[in-house]
């Protein structure tokens, strides 16, 4: 597995996307009409400017819940092998909370888990 299968991998992924707006080109019947350029919400038509900056808290507090979403990804597996491991896996995964405590000390002192 070199180079050459990089190359194939590349050259197939190209070809399947390319097969594919081709046929979607071709069977589809293109329309244009007002309503498709137009952003969709809720179905109710905007009224007045649109563009409406939002608070990066929010995107904060996703980015967050996110990490320890992940975190518990990673809990399931070592808690099924956790007895079979012994020790050292315990004090893998402590090291590994601790850090992720550290990480949610850091948010909550600079304010990201704080809801508007």
């Amino acid at each position: 597995m070199g180079a050459s299968s990089l190359i194939v991998l590349i050259i197939a992924a190209i070809a399947f996307s390319g097969i594919a707006i081709l046929i979607s080109k071709i069977v589809l019947k293109a329309t244009t009409n007002k309503q498709k350029g137009e952003p969709y919400e809720c179905g109710i038509p905007t009224r007045g400017k649109t563009w409406v900056q939002l608070n990066v808290g929010y995107y904060l507090f996703a980015l967050i819940f996110l990490i320890f979403d992940v975190e518990l990804v990673f809990l399931y597996p070592w808690a099924v092998v956790a007895k079979s491991l012994g020790w050292i896996a315990l004090v893998e995964i402590v090291i590994f909370l601790f850090i992720l405590f550290l990480g949610f000390l850091y948010a909550h002192k600079k304010g990201a888990l704080k809801w508007m």
